[in-house]
């Protein structure tokens, strides 16, 4: 308990049930993509909405309306996502015990629990001074033991309300997660258009290579036919040291950027080749540069002898979704999890050159790494991909959760776009947070960048020298973490 949790005052806790009482029990078997997400100790994907509210929404009694609603549009749309009120369970009377399941019954529901807490909306919402990640520890719910896969709370701010939402990642990734909640946010809308239901079917991803049983023996689970308990249930630590700003990419950055890497692939006479770059890998580079140049003194690098120079590697992590590359493809709103890690690894000399020649380096391994994680027979390859995640984190890695094409600003329950969207749970492990910007809707991209407050201020000064290399230089020259 901190002392900030004095000021939060539950006010209620229910468990909200599917709307359709009807719904039949059903076992989900776990794919190889969802068993590795059991392994020890992971923190449950945590995200908080915050939304202004007006003086009428604010009405003490309006305040109760509203998540009232947010109850009965959950109970709607759970009815879409049935599965997500269910729990993991090992399979009952599989012939081996590592057959694990999602499974839904009647009567099974999300635990939502509605709270007001003494602090005005507006302190979650800037960047200057950069926040704790501690202060969202009150906002965001645990997961209810059992091993139940979704919680959520709404807590009445003075000015607006944070809905926070925890999902723990064995039962589906972002793609799904933000497609439901879209779809509770359209239910929650009477005149809005639902979006199409989730297709619930396990069985569409094939494991030929048997990649369940190389995933699971790569984690700590029982072996005695004990059901394990999911992390997130009792109370976690929080860095204390840990602040996490928000960096913004607009899109005539990201455009600089996209200049500055084809001039430094034409330097490097490549130019025979034209330049693919999308904006996520323009942006991804960007990031990964500034990132490694802002922490090159805290670095764990694994030291590699290269002709008798000593010289490190370094890494970055990302996620790829694998529904259109699958064959069979896999449609677009399949629920459950559909990805793979690319790891680019990129040597610190060259990631540390200054201009933009560290900027390129950061691309080609990048590029480098999207192309080995969706190339031909890429899949071959994904039984070694606990080894190589094991390599890249002892030595220093940087990994990056979320993605724009989630739309994590557009999910409007009726009283407006949120304000900011924080992912927590990102920023609890160190990994730096992606989405769509919040206020330009025009192809920018936000970062939520967690690091000790030296390590924050020396990004912000990396980032504002990348912005200038690049040709971009914001008005009045300000720092590209401030709104």
């Amino acid at each position: 308990m901190t002392a900030t949790d004095n000021l939060l005052r539950i006010i209620d806790v229910a468990v909200v049930t599917p709307s359709d009482p009807s719904l039949p029990p059903r076992s989900l078997p776990f794919t190889f993509f969802d068993v590795e997400w059991l392994r020890p100790r992971p923190i449950p994907v945590q995200r908080v909405f915050f939304y202004r509210l007006t003086t009428q929404h604010h009405h003490h009694g309006t305040a109760h309306q509203l998540i009232s609603d947010l109850k009965r549009s959950l109970s709607r749309a759970l009815t879409l996502f049935y599965p997500l009120a269910g729990h993991v369970r090992l399979t009952p009377g599989a012939r081996t015990s590592n057959r694990y399941e999602l499974f839904y019954q009647p009567g099974d529901g999300v635990a939502f629990t509605a709270a007001e807490y003494d602090r005005h909306v507006d302190d979650y919402l800037d960047d200057d001074p950069a926040l704790p990640v501690s202060v969202f520890a009150p906002l965001v719910p645990l997961l209810p033991k059992g091993r139940a896969v979704l919680a959520v709370q709404a807590t009445v701010l003075r000015g607006g309300l944070a809905l926070g939402v925890t999902v723990h990642h064995s039962a589906c990734d972002g793609a799904s997660s933000t497609h439901f909640l879209h779809t509770w946010a359209a239910a929650a809308c009477a005149d809005t258009d639902m979006p199409p239901p989730p297709v619930i079917d396990r069985t569409l991803i094939a494991d030929p290579n048997n990649l369940y049983d190389v995933y699971y023996k790569g984690m700590s689970l029982p072996t005695d036919g004990g059901e394990i308990e999911f992390t997130g249930t009792t109370a976690s630590s929080y860095p204390e040291d840990r602040l996490v700003a928000t960096f913004a990419l607009s899109q005539e950055l990201i455009q600089r950027i996209k200049d500055a890497l084809a001039a430094e692939a034409a330097r490097q006479n490549n130019a025979s080749t034209p330049l693919r770059c999308s904006t996520l890998l323009a942006a991804y580079s960007f990031l990964w540069s500034c990132y490694f140049r802002a922490r090159q003194s805290l670095q764990n690098p694994m030291a590699i002898d290269d002709g008798g120079q000593t010289r490190a590697k370094t890494y970055f992590l990302f996620a790829v979704d694998h529904r259109k590359r699958l064959n069979p493809p896999v449609p677009d709103r399949y629920m459950g999890n559909c990805l793979s890690p690319a790891i680019a690894a990129a040597w610190q000399d060259e990631l540390a050159g200054g201009t933009t020649g560290g900027l390129f380096a950061a691309f080609t391994a990048i590029t480098g790494a999207l192309e080995e994680a969706v190339g031909e027979r890429s899949q071959e390859r994904w039984e070694r991909c606990m080894k190589r995640l094991s390599v890249a984190a002892k030595a220093g890695m940087l990994s990056v959760a979320g993605s724009p094409r989630f739309h994590v600003y557009g999910v409007d329950f009726g009283f407006g776009r949120p304000a900011k969207v924080h992912m927590v749970s990102a920023a609890r492990t160190g990994s730096v947070s992606v989405s769509d910007a919040r206020d330009d809707g025009r192809g920018g991209l936000d970062f939520g960048v967690p690091l000790p407050a030296g390590g924050l201020e020396r990004f912000r000064r990396c980032f504002a020298d990348a912005c200038r290399d690049v040709g971009y230089v914001q008005e009045s020259d300000k720092l590209s973490s401030y709104y």
